[in-house]
């Protein structure tokens, strides 16, 4: 597996763009969980969410059933 991300894929960049906009998204996990937040960062394995007390949560991406702005 490549140790870099890659940027070219269509899902990276939409994250991307979340990331860059400070777009809340909804993100819901294989367990059921459904979190609320910004994505901070994300790298080849996780990504960064914060929410609304600015509180970090470190997410495994195989841990992801979906990721979706929030309306």
């Amino acid at each position: 597996m490549s140790s870099e991300l890659e940027t070219g894929l269509p899902s990276i960049r939409q994250l991307q763009n979340f990331i860059r906009d400070g777009k809340e998204v909804e993100l819901k996990l294989l367990t059921g969980d459904l979190l609320t937040g910004k994505i901070r960062w994300q790298d080849q394995h996780c990504f960064c969410l914060s929410d609304q007390y600015d509180q970090p949560t470190l997410i495994w991406r195989q841990a992801i059933a979906f990721i979706k702005p929030k309306m």
